[in-house]
């Protein structure tokens, strides 16, 4: 029997209260970055402090969070696919991704205490096998098999299925038609 597969989406909100290097790093760089690019979008004549005000003024600073995303890429490439914050249930296997997306949340020019972003991490596809005990049930085999190596995530904040493809009605479409 085919079992869907599933994409999970795991979120980190870096702001002023951020206490690793890791994310002390990224809200510099990607303050300083905002601070740089959003000259791009902002009124010389009628300048606005914040992200959101920014919006509400030019649409066109939605890019902004792609340019200040920038910023944090090289941060990302360090962790070389394998988020080590997150672990399985027995904190053994990191959370595995292979994409990411950063969005700010919200910034000031005036004080970069209000800096906040958002980075989602998006996980490979996944054999989704069901939720046991509270946690997510997954393989990172994806062909269909008798038997499947496993990890459990365990379900929380900030950890959500973003994508979710049933199998049967996949198994369904490559029936021949009698």
């Amino acid at each position: 029997m085919p079992y869907p597969k599933i994409r999970l989406a795991y979120r980190v909100i870096i702001d002023n209260s951020s206490t690793s290097a890791w994310e002390r790093y990224i809200f510099e760089d990607t303050y300083r970055e905002y601070l740089m690019q959003q000259q791009l979008y902002s009124d010389k004549e009628k300048p606005v402090a914040t992200f959101r005000e920014l919006l509400a003024e030019n649409p066109k600073a939605e890019k902004l969070h792609f340019l200040t995303g920038m910023a944090a890429q090289n941060y990302i490439a360090q962790l070389k696919e394998n988020f080590y914050r997150m672990t399985d249930v027995l904190g053994s296997t990191f959370f595995p991704f292979v994409n990411y997306k950063l969005d700010i949340i919200n910034t000031d020019i005036n004080d970069s205490s209000k800096h906040k972003i958002g980075i989602t991490l998006y996980s490979p596809l996944l054999t989704y096998l069901g939720i046991i005990n509270n946690c997510y049930l997954v393989s990172l085999e994806t062909q269909v098999k008798e038997g499947y190596e496993t990890l459990m995530f365990a379900l929380q904040p900030q950890l959500s299925i973003c994508y979710y493809e049933d199998a049967q009605i996949n198994d369904l479409e490559k029936q021949p038609i009698p």
